[in-house]
């Protein structure tokens, strides 16, 4: 079965697969807090990275992700 670009975009945008995919994150983020501090993923979840970062807007990150849902729910 062919789908066209048009078909597909909606489905990538529709707002099902966008409360998917947040849910998904959510329940991500909660299974990482609940690991504790020293886990590697907790780590990569919750890490700065050091060093010098490319000027521009910055990018997304996890958290800022996470609080983003959190206030589109509350």
């Amino acid at each position: 079965m062919k789908l066209h670009n048009e078909m597909l975009h909606d489905l990538q945008y529709s707002p099902l697969i966008i409360l998917v995919i947040i849910s998904k994150r959510m329940r991500y983020a909660e299974l990482v807090a609940h690991m504790g501090k020293r886990r590697g993923a907790n780590i990569v979840l919750l890490g700065k990275p050091e060093g010098k970062r490319p000027l521009g807007t910055p990018r997304c990150r996890w958290e800022g992700n996470i609080k983003t849902d959190l206030q589109e729910i509350e």
